[in-house]
């Protein structure tokens, strides 16, 4: 049994967090530039740089990509032969998103649901758990944003609506989001499960790389017609037209009841943000 200290967690979270403002992932950069190249409107392309300009800017000189920089979502994958050692899990990421948010200098915008209060450190997380195999533990750090997450929606479909019903529902999501979630966004979906699983897998997709298919041919090409349709919306980044309203659409998906088909499609903003360690 592998002993890890909770400073050791605390210490991670901090950083993740605080990295994960600041410097957004190459693979969406590197999706910038492709759509820079490809996009049909001036306008959009234009568009496109200066969101590229603005995370060049933020990464040099330690700025927050964005000034909403998202309530705390973490991702522990928990190694089954770990012992944590020396306090509690849950106050050890708690800790790290406290000291995270106030040395990184990021806004805090937890608060409560009634009287808006604001918690003052952005706690608590919200903190998924899986055990896995092995001695480590890998840490996932999401800052979700209000205005994407505004934007996303759980369904339960009758079983009957098939791939179709999925995938129109979907775009149709994305229609009405308009440019609320300040795209090009990232559409992570959730397919199967129960109504609380599938808005977890529609939030973990948002792990994924740009252009990192699922596994399933069958699934992957799910993906791509639905974000050919959602670029065909003609909304654009930041709603100034084009053909770039998303950068990507990941599918995970899960047996579900046979009575049911639960459906969530979580909206990501161009600054998808997420970084990751394992320890």
């Amino acid at each position: 049994m592998r002993e890890i200290q909770v400073d050791e967690i605390t210490k991670t979270v901090k950083d993740l967090f605080i990295d994960a403002n600041y410097k957004l992932g190459q693979d969406v950069v590197d999706a910038f530039d492709r759509r820079i190249q490809s996009d049909e409107s001036p306008v959009a392309r234009e568009v496109i740089k200066e969101l590229k300009q603005n995370v060049a800017i933020a990464s040099q000189g330690e700025y927050p990509i964005c000034q909403d920089t998202g309530l705390a979502v973490v991702f522990v994958d928990m190694g089954q032969e770990v012992h944590v050692i020396g306090g509690n899990l849950r106050d050890a990421v708690n800790e790290g998103v406290r000291q995270g948010y106030k040395e990184g200098y990021l806004r805090k915008s937890a608060c409560n649901p009634f009287t808006r209060k604001n918690t003052g450190d952005n706690t608590p997380a919200i903190i998924h758990y899986d055990i896995v195999p092995g001695d480590k533990i890998r840490i996932m750090a999401v800052p979700k944003g209000g205005g994407a997450e505004n934007m996303s929606r759980v369904h339960m479909l009758a079983p009957s609506a098939g791939a179709e019903g999925i995938k129109d529902f979907i775009v149709n999501r994305m229609k009405e989001s308009g440019s609320n979630p300040c795209p090009p966004t990232i559409v992570g979906v959730g397919i199967g499960g129960t109504f609380e699983r599938t808005a977890i897998l529609a939030k973990k997709a948002l792990l994924r790389k740009v252009g990192q298919r699922n596994p399933d041919p069958d699934i992957a090409k799910m993906e791509r017609e639905v974000l050919e349709r959602i670029n065909k919306l003609g909304i654009g980044p930041m709603g100034y037209g084009g053909n770039t309203t998303a950068l990507d659409v990941f599918f995970e998906v899960e047996p579900c009841h046979i009575a049911s088909l639960p459906l969530a499609v979580n909206v990501q903003c161009h600054a998808n943000r997420h970084k990751e360690a394992t320890i």
